[in-house]
């Protein structure tokens, strides 16, 4: 099994010293055979003939006999050095953006011990789903139909005198039975299924076995099929929504795929976005942050028309090009700031494009407080670079946020920057870990 990692915008050898001629066209087609962000797998994998280029897309990509593991770059310098922390760091972000429910030294441990992110999930999955196994399977009502010899639940009357009427020892029964084949145990065994393929650890191979026995009498569903509209978490399965999450991540999603390429029962990709991803991150951390405050979060909000039919001496109404701040944030349903994320290297500088979006927004939404968002690079100045848009009142923040601090520190730094913009009240104290 050849495997490589690499950062993203690096490229891996196609040769002797690295993957193989057609190991490189197999790790290809199965990014083609993506849909990222609407683009055709192009934007996640790149040929160069005697390399491969990594590009906007991380996590794995894997096929017969090779693997190719894509890591964000978090922290220039860093990624080389200890692929296993730039790794937790990784899990972390998906943590807070999909409520996985890790704690920081649960993720750390585990990427420390595994050699690609696609065996850490693996292994995290395993290992929490044969624990709630153990602990019993969710259990929900479920109608039947019986003939039975003492009555149970209600008589069904018409079946009872058409089919038993010369049979008095007969009884037609309907009533509720409980019922462990569940779709939520359906989703949790394809996912068991598909992972057993490709697990690599003999210790994670032994609790999916055990678990493939312990849902032996669960029906089997294509992945195309699975139920996820019909399960419904509630109190008594509350305990079940971490599990879920790390399905979806593994099996389906709508801001990844997970594929297994067709002929080749031993490929599997598992691929994220990483401009959805620090995007979403942002938002958690924002909503968690200004949980005590006057004021909320609305991520992917807006839908405002940029273009609408002229018509002469009266305002435009937009009915085309709707757009999507990342981030707005409201005090009584006003939006009172928008916060843009970008996962663009710190050193490039903000790009005209940047600029232009921030001043469209302020134009369509009516709203003067204006943050761009970008990671921050290592060794950068504390602070966030204000500047003013022509030539009105608006102001437009340029922070860089470091991803190397506890959640905590993190979540007290945008507060921070957001009541700086739009003052609620109550301040605590700064933490610096905005860098331009």
């Amino acid at each position: 099994m050849t495997h490589r990692t690499v950062l993203e915008w690096g490229r891996v050898e196609v040769g002797e010293s690295g993957f193989s001629r057609p190991q490189a066209d197999a790790l290809l087609a199965a990014a083609r055979s993506h849909v990222l962000g609407g683009n055709d797998g192009t934007d996640i994998l790149c040929d160069h003939y005697r390399f491969l280029r990594a590009r906007q897309a991380v996590g794995v990509i894997a096929a017969r006999g090779c693997s190719l593991e894509i890591l964000p770059k978090v922290d220039a310098g860093l990624e080389l050095a200890d692929p296993a922390a730039v790794r937790a760091r990784l899990v972390h972000m998906l943590d807070v953006a999909h409520g996985l429910n890790l704690s920081s030294g649960e993720a750390t441990a585990m990427a420390r011990r595994a050699d690609s992110l696609l065996d850490l999930f693996i292994a995290l999955f395993a290992d929490r789903l044969l624990a709630e196994v153990r602990r019993g399977l969710p259990r929900q009502y479920r109608a039947e139909e019986d003939d039975l010899r003492a009555l149970r639940g209600k008589l069904n009357v018409v079946r009872q005198f058409t089919v038993h009427a010369v049979r008095p020892d007969r009884l037609a029964c309907r009533f509720d039975a409980l019922d462990g084949d569940t779709p939520l145990m359906r989703i949790m065994k394809a996912c068991v299924l598909l992972l057993t393929r490709h697990a690599r650890a003999s210790s994670t191979q032994r609790k999916l076995s055990e678990l493939r026995f312990l849902m032996a009498d669960i029906s089997d569903v294509p992945r195309g099929s699975l139920p996820w509209t019909q399960v419904r978490i509630d109190r008594s399965s509350q305990r079940w929504r971490a599990l879920l999450q790390l399905a979806r991540l593994l099996v389906g999603s709508s801001w990844q795929q997970t594929h297994a390429e067709a002929g080749t029962p031993d490929g599997i990709t598992l691929l994220f976005a990483m401009n959805d991803l620090f995007e979403r991150y942002v938002a958690v951390q924002l909503r968690k942050a200004l949980s005590d405050t006057d004021l909320t979060v609305d991520a992917q909000g807006g839908g405002a028309y940029c273009v609408g039919p002229w018509i002469e001496g009266e305002a435009v109404v937009g009915n085309s090009h709707p757009t999507r701040p990342d981030i707005l944030v409201k005090r009584r349903g006003r939006i009172v700031a928008i916060l843009d994320t970008k996962w663009k290297p710190a050193d490039k500088g903000v790009s005209h494009a940047d600029i232009y979006q921030m001043m469209a927004y302020a134009r369509l939404y009516d709203c003067l407080r204006l943050v761009l968002l970008y990671p921050a690079s290592a060794g950068g100045k504390d602070g966030v670079m204000t500047h003013g848009l022509a030539p009105g009142q608006d102001r437009l923040d340029v922070a860089h946020m470091a991803l190397n601090v506890p959640s905590p520190a993190i979540q007290q730094a945008l507060r921070d920057m957001v009541l700086r913009l739009v003052p609620s009240g109550y301040v605590r104290g700064t933490a610096k870990i905005f860098e331009f």
